[in-house]
């Protein structure tokens, strides 16, 4: 085995309405929350039948790993806080893990509640 690391692919990243594209298509795809309780309790996305939707805030990450590899199982991982920086933080750290495919959703779930469900309520 080489002693050189093997580069990590950043993960990518997709707008609020490429995802419920994907998810109306019936794509293969994990939902991975990783807000706190409260903002959990408060607003989340609609799961469509089907969708694993896996809720583990950001602090619970690395001790819940075995969790997110099984939802990998299921597809690629759309990983998603309240406005996308959390959870690029935690998707690059999966990646680095070696685990993949995993997508950020760019703007969190406020852009989903501004771009595709209006129902979905927005918090500050």
């Amino acid at each position: 085995m080489s002693s050189e690391s093997q580069p990590v692919e950043n993960p990518s990243e997709l707008a609020a309405r490429a995802i419920r594209d994907q998810l109306a298509a019936g794509a293969p795809v994990s939902l991975l929350d990783v807000r706190e309780p409260a903002e959990r309790s408060f607003a989340c996305i609609p799961v469509p039948e089907g969708v694993v939707d896996l809720f583990v805030p950001m602090r619970e990450v690395s001790a819940r790993l075995d969790e997110i590899r099984e939802a990998l199982a299921h597809g690629p991982i759309v990983v998603y806080c309240h406005h996308g920086v959390r959870s690029m933080a935690v998707a690059r750290w999966l990646a680095a893990q070696g685990l993949g495919p995993i997508v950020n959703l760019g703007g969190g779930i406020d852009a989903w509640s501004i771009e595709v469900d209006p129902g979905v309520p927005r918090y500050f």
